[in-house]
């Protein structure tokens, strides 16, 4: 049996981002609903109770009261890598590279970059998605209360 679009996106997702998630191809689309849906938990755990779900710059976007934008995408134009983006005016993907220096691949100061077939490190990234959902409450911290 085949797996459509329309089995593995959300209901709840707005129109807008839907559109976009059915663009990518099924992997893609498989990859980057499962990076949602941790940062959906993440929030959930966190007891953020309202995490906007956007598009900026044409990507799906998240952002929860006193956090940090947090985007991911896809691109034909590198189509064996996705990319988790942060405003790069933050301290976040510095921060990253402090605690992380081998566990990401690092795209100047605004993004992790990971391989299509490789496994991502998962807890690592759950850590770098909590403290952008939570970082305006932890920007003064010395590396981010890390």
């Amino acid at each position: 049996m085949l797996i459509s679009a329309a089995d593995i996106i959300p209901k709840d997702m707005p129109a807008e981002v839907k559109c976009k998630f059915d663009a990518y191809p099924l992997q893609v689309q498989s990859i980057l609903l499962d990076l949602r849906c941790i940062i959906m938990q993440l929030a959930r755990e966190q007891a953020i109770t309202k995490v906007q779900e956007t598009l900026k710059w044409g990507q799906p976007s998240y952002l929860a009261q006193g956090g940090s934008t947090i985007r991911i995408d896809w691109s034909a134009k590198t189509p064996n890598q996705f990319r988790v983006y942060f405003i790069c005016s933050t301290l976040l993907v510095e921060t990253f590279k402090e605690i992380y220096p081998n566990t990401f691949c690092y795209e100047g100061n605004r993004a992790l970059v990971f391989q299509i077939e490789k496994q991502i490190p998962q807890k690592a990234l759950e850590h770098c998605l909590a403290m952008s959902l939570n970082y305006h409450q932890i920007k003064h911290l010395p590396l981010l209360g890390n």
